[in-house]
């Protein structure tokens, strides 16, 4: 069975390719401070007008909106905002809908820098299996002879009866060069005799531990599983410069923002290059202001060093909970406590459909309990990787010991992707003043596998269940995950309020729909929120003016538009920060 992991923390095939360029890369804190002298005034420095959609219920729609040094000091119609413009202030009037930056709280910078310009050949790019098959032999067309082809994203999970990618048809589709295509749970890589013969291996290779080549009669078949194995496979391929990541990680900001994304968090930071990270995304910033703002959630583990030598570390580089800038700030300590259910390695309450493995979890309780505690004693918003309910059961135990009540839970911790979870376990977490973070594309890219061959159909009704968070009184939202999935915060909205899978269309538990209010405010307004972005995901008079021109107000449209609507601009601090 192939297996997929969640991209909460950095695999290491990535760490192995890229972490000594991020390291070398940059290893000084240095905020740029790139608002640093800008105040708001009596006068608006920049007016814009058009169609504006506030993400403020109470008050939904404006004509005009006044912004002085990138805070909004007026918003409303023309009239009302006439006091408050003078001869120097700049117009804007932006051909589209102007709304509020949406937020992604969830996603992955630099594991997903590795294969960031390999071909995509997810099940979204290539509906079937055939399709995969001639993407490949379609690549290598157009791929000088000797030179690699290399794909992204392949899920076997998604077409009927998982079938790989065997060396055979890959040389049969490229006999003229190297492919290798990594599984999209990054556990698995598939390879030709080229591909085999540029790494040096064959026949005889022998199997390296915590890795494994394929073979069918002594014959290796071109399917590699795991770390040890894929590491000497990929040896061959040229690691990136520093150059290269700068050019990476600008790549995945831009595409953040042509999805009318201004803020993110970036969901571990630290697994590849430790405090490197979070140095080169200051050094970049301080370069050129980056084309999002990015929150950044410190990760808990770092090889050979316990939770609390971690902590020490970031805190020795000055990285302390909410330092940094206004476009690069550390806000949270990061937990992954079990793996990913469509992988199978989800920690469950009870095993998968059809099998007698129910996951398992990644800590003991004892060692769990006091690496959150850590995070906790440093002062820093907890994040919790829990997609199982045993995983949310193993986290919640832990957290009603150190958080007897909300009392006082002003950090706002959160449980990430919470993909199973019962009605008592949504209860206790509202009772610890937790909120969970959705991966809502769960029930539209996985929900019909989920369904039919993972969990059964009555365990995939307790998927994703935002309304019944907002019904205990909690303030979810929702991610991508990205690499995982793509960065598009409209679709999971989408998906949200309509929660049918993209295999069949099917409806996974009615009861479980979001209205449109509550799917828009888990991209904006509780996503902000859980970020410690106050400022953010509204426009309204003492907010950031951190805005997007779209094609539609999704607010006045129909949700199963949403994903089609597109966007031309961003602003920051009112801005531009990006443009198609």
């Amino acid at each position: 069975m192939h297996s997929s992991t969640c991209n909460c923390s950095a695999h290491p095939v990535v760490k192995a390719h890229l972490g000594d360029t991020v390291a070398a890369s940059a290893t000084t804190i240095d905020p740029a401070h790139h608002a640093r002298g800008r105040k708001s005034g009596e006068h608006a420095d920049l007016l814009v007008v058009g169609s504006i959609a506030t993400g403020n219920p109470a008050a939904p729609t404006a004509e005009a909106m006044a912004v002085s040094g990138g805070s909004i000091i007026g918003i409303g119609s023309i009239a009302d905002l006439e006091g408050l413009t003078n001869a120097s202030t700049s117009t804007i009037k932006p051909d589209g809908i102007v709304i509020p930056g949406l937020v992604e709280p969830h996603m992955h910078i630099w594991t997903s820098l590795l294969n960031l310009n390999w071909t995509d050949m997810s099940h979204e790019a290539c509906p079937t299996f055939d399709d995969v098959v001639a993407l490949v032999k379609a690549t290598a067309a157009a791929t000088p002879n000797g030179q690699f082809v290399l794909g992204k994203l392949f899920d076997p999970s998604l077409y009927p009866g998982e079938p790989p990618l065997t060396r055979a048809i890959l040389d049969q589709v490229a006999p003229d060069n190297p492919v290798l295509v990594m599984n999209a749970s990054m556990h698995y890589l598939y390879a030709n005799s080229a591909a085999l013969a540029a790494a040096n291996i064959d026949d005889q290779t022998q199997d390296p531990p915590g890795g494994k080549f394929g073979r069918v009669d002594g014959k290796l078949n071109g399917i590699i599983g795991e770390a040890a194995a894929m590491m000497m496979t990929i040896g061959s391929l040229p690691k990136p410069t520093a150059a290269d990541l700068a050019t990476g990680i600008n790549t995945i900001l831009s595409a953040a923002a042509s999805q009318g994304v201004t803020s993110l968090r970036e969901a571990a930071t630290g697994t590849l290059a430790g405090v490197g990270e979070l140095a080169l995304l200051h050094q970049l910033n301080g370069v050129r202001r980056l084309p999002t703002r990015v929150s950044t959630a410190q990760f808990a583990v770092m090889a050979g060093k316990t939770p609390t030598e971690v902590a020490a570390e970031w805190a020795a580089a000055g990285v302390t909970p909410f330092s940094g800038d206004e476009m690069v700030r550390a806000d949270a300590w990061k937990i992954v406590s079990d793996g990913s259910n469509q992988g199978r390695s989800g920690y469950l309450l009870q095993p998968y459909l059809g099998e007698d493995n129910g996951g398992k979890a990644n800590w003991t309780p004892e060692t769990m309990r006091d690496a959150l505690k850590v995070g906790l004693d440093g002062g820093w918003q907890l994040m919790v990787h829990t997609n199982g309910d045993g995983a949310v059961e193993f986290a919640l135990e832990a957290l009603e010991d150190l958080l007897p009540s909300a009392t006082g839970n002003d950090l706002r911790h959160r449980f990430e992707h919470v993909s199973l979870t019962t009605d008592d376990q949504l209860a206790r977490m509202a009772k610890l003043g937790l909120s969970p973070s959705f991966l809502m594309n769960h029930v539209y890219y996985w929900g019909a596998a989920f369904r039919d061959t993972i969990l059964g159909p009555d365990r995939t009704n307790r998927l994703d269940r935002v309304a019944s968070a907002y019904a205990a009184g909690m303030r979810p939202s929702l991610h991508s995950d990205y690499n995982v999935s793509k960065i598009q915060p409209l679709l999971s909205a989408r998906t949200a309020v309509l929660r049918a899978t993209q295999a069949d269309g099917e409806v996974l538990n009615a009861a479980e729909c979001a209205t449109a209010q509550q799917a828009l405010d888990a991209v904006t307004r509780n996503a902000a929120w859980q970020i410690h972005a106050d400022d953010r995901g509204s426009l309204e008079v003492g907010k950031r003016a951190d805005f997007a021109v779209a094609s539609a107000n999704p607010w006045a449209t129909d949700p199963s538009t949403w994903a089609d609507i597109t966007f031309t601009e961003t602003y920051i601090d009112g801005t531009p920060a990006w443009q198609s």
